[in-house]
């Protein structure tokens, strides 16, 4: 249950709230009733959204080791962090690097509580923690300087939050803005969600999210995705459904189920 000596003020436990309820779906226990109550209304009309969000959540993963292990990042800026769960970014990088240094940012009380709390670093890296919108990249990033050194490569996490920026020539400002920000040899992951997998049962989710929990969600597809970030190099396997990107095979060698959670990881040459 959510921290009732927090500000009510601030946390506006009267109001669902993405990070809460993706919390709920994800089997956490931050979480007020009216998060549920919304949380559930999208379930009944759209139940694989459990599996989106576990989909998403295993993309994270998969993402860092491959930019830890493979891309050799030392250095992770995750913008929209959500509340903490299971195999964050900063436990699963420094895993394979310890020495691995994280910023995570949030505008939720409740997210920046817990992860000051819970998101603790190993002793040769670095986390730190920045409450600030994704509207204000400049902030972000003068912030994130006193962790990062931006004179290395960076991997910047925008998983599950270019969605709530719905204007598209705000969200490419603020993609242009990180991007330039960081040097040569840099990555971006992305998940959006899209309707490219369930169509109008995927529409209907949203309608019904946008009616009550802030902030609203906006659909984009697969192809509008990938223009937010044309001319970086794209990792193989492209622009997929996240539970296809670089996934173990399921029991019977065959590729796990698509969900309408669209991901990808590119590279600035």
């Amino acid at each position: 249950m959510a921290d009732e000596s927090l500000s009510e003020h601030k946390l506006q436990p009267h109001v669902p709230h993405t990070a809460r309820i993706w919390n709920y779906w994800l089997g956490g226990k931050d979480h007020f009733p009216v998060d549920r109550e919304v949380g559930d209304r999208v379930k009944k009309i759209f139940p694989v959204v459990v599996e989106l969000a576990q989909a998403d959540r295993l993309f994270l993963g998969r993402a860092v080791r491959y930019l830890t292990a493979e891309a050799g990042i030392r250095q992770f800026l995750d913008i929209g962090t959500g509340l903490p769960t299971q195999d964050n970014t900063h436990e699963v990088a420094q895993q394979i690097a310890p020495e691995t240094r994280v910023v995570y940012v949030d505008n939720d009380p409740l997210v920046l509580v817990h992860a000051r709390a819970l998101l603790t670093s190993s002793e040769e890296g670095a986390t730190s923690y920045i409450d600030a919108d994704a509207h204000d990249p400049s902030y972000i990033l003068r912030e994130a300087a006193k962790t990062l050194d931006f004179s290395q490569p960076v991997a910047i996490m925008l998983l599950g939050i270019m969605h709530f920026i719905s204007d598209d020539d705000e969200l490419q400002r603020i993609i242009d803005e990180l991007m330039a920000a960081v040097p040569s040899g840099s990555y971006v992951a992305v998940a959006n969600t899209t309707t490219a997998v369930n169509g109008e049962a995927t529409a209907e989710a949203v309608r019904v999210w946008n009616i009550d929990a802030q902030p609203k969600l906006k659909l984009r597809t697969p192809e509008r995705i990938a223009e937010f970030f044309a001319g970086y190099e794209m990792v193989e396997p492209g622009w997929v459904s996240c539970s296809r990107w670089r996934p173990e095979p399921e029991w019977d060698g065959s590729l796990p189920v698509e969900v309408d959670q669209w991901c990808g990881v590119v590279r600035k040459a």
